[in-house]
């Protein structure tokens, strides 16, 4: 049985694979996308009914479409997402295939490229691209046993508010997600627990501009001109209810009961660290560190952009700031969820290359990976700060298309 044979194989049609298939066809590459379910699958079944873009839409997109039929300002809901990515496939007649799972990825021996196991068949590819994103498996602490008589959720298989059970719940982790969720969950009469770690807290909009213009016009997309941020430090920024900033103060004195960073369980109770008050005062400063360079950036640029002084303004401290809870018997405040807003870890176990560290992290030089053959995308941070985002991964994408371009000349190369 003859084996199916293409130059670039990339490996799915989120917004990483999308991006890769327009940058490879307008390079001549032959290539082809599978998706194991549907185009922006992610989109469309592994979050929240009410999530929308963080983004609004004259920026978290492609820069060769523009979103039709909803304001440059708005915040996408998810289902308009993936609709944008399954007609930006049909705009570029992109060789998408879906309902195709890639199990497996190994070198050819004693040839060039490598042997792609799929759920159809198995593909021979030069290249192999990796297009699965920054989500791919959700990450869970191992804190709470599941014998504990809670249900334990993480944020990806959440929907709404009527899906969990009666009673209180806990959120855990204070970035985008958990914070989005923690106040729906409380808008819909439920008792909330938000627990709060490290995290970096930017103002949703300045003087009339978005954050994301304000990370575009202070260098912060590319991390120029700014101390290397941590990692695993949660962004705390949403476009949820038509955009605005995350504010745990506000949060608190809507009746969400702010706790520290999660770290046991001994019997039924919880016990939280130290350091609330503090964690929050470090979002702040973030806060206002972009409040004085957007000013400065202004006076410095001659614009006549709106003074707004109520945004250095903040609201009081709630009692939780300076009578922090630590600790909670999860059963007497009537908590019958722990929904883990805790991220996600890589799951490359079908990629079966020497492209990896020891902890198992690709490794990789703007997602040129230390295999031969085999690149990344999508991935945070793979160039800068944007390379996870729409707009970010679509540059990130030409990067490497030109670079199996160069390496498919060497293939190709005979001496006269």
């Amino acid at each position: 049985m003859s084996v199916e044979t293409i130059n670039t194989l990339v490996v799915g049609a989120g917004q990483a694979g999308i991006a890769m298939s327009e940058h490879l066809a307008l390079m001549g590459v032959p290539h082809i996308v599978l998706e194991r379910s549907r185009i922006a699958e992610r989109w469309r079944s592994e979050r929240w009914d009410s999530l929308v873009a963080n983004g609004p839409a004259w920026h978290d997109r492609f820069p060769t479409m523009a979103f039709e039929g909803i304001s440059p300002e708005a915040f996408p809901p998810k289902e308009r997402m993936a609709q944008y990515f399954e007609d930006y496939v049909k705009m570029l007649k992109a060789p998408v295939r879906t309902g195709v799972a890639v199990t497996q990825v190994e070198r050819l021996v004693g040839r060039p490229g490598f042997k792609v196991t799929t759920s159809e068949g198995v593909i021979e590819a030069a290249n192999v691209v990796a297009a699965t994103g920054p989500f791919q498996k959700p990450a869970y602490p191992n804190i709470v046993p599941a014998t504990a008589n809670v249900q334990q959720l993480h944020s990806s298989a959440y929907k709404n508010p009527a899906q969990l059970p009666p009673g209180a719940v806990l959120v855990v982790g204070a970035g985008a997600s958990g914070s989005q969720i923690a106040e729906e969950l409380c808008q819909a009469g439920r008792t909330v627990y938000l627990s709060v770690g490290e995290h970096y807290r930017p103002p949703r909009a300045y003087r009339g501009r978005d954050y994301c213009w304000w990370l575009g016009a202070l260098g912060l997309w590319d991390e120029v001109k700014i101390t290397p941020k941590k990692k695993h430090v949660a962004f705390a920024v949403s476009g949820y209810e038509g955009g605005k900033t995350v504010d745990f103060r506000r949060l608190a004195h809507m009746g969400i009961h702010l706790v520290g960073l999660t770290e046991t369980w001994n019997d039924g109770v919880l016990t939280f660290a130290p350091g609330l008050a503090e964690n929050v005062a470090q979002g702040d400063q973030a806060y206002f560190d972009v409040l004085r360079d957007a000013d400065a950036y202004i006076e410095t640029n001659g614009l006549a952009f709106p003074p707004e002084p109520e945004a250095w303004e903040l609201l009081p401290d709630p009692a939780c700031l300076s009578e922090p809870t630590l600790s909670l018997d999860v059963h007497a405040a009537g908590i019958t969820t722990v929904l883990w807003a805790t991220g996600f870890t890589f799951d490359f176990s079908w990629l079966q290359v020497d492209a990896f560290t020891e902890t198992g992290e690709p490794f990789h030089k703007r997602g040129i990976s230390a295999e031969g053959g085999v690149y990344f995308l999508g991935l945070p941070n793979l160039v800068d700060r944007a390379s996870s985002f729409i707009y970010g991964v679509w540059h990130d994408a030409k990067y490497i298309a030109d670079h199996i371009v160069k390496q498919n000349a060497y293939m190709a190369y005979t001496k006269p």
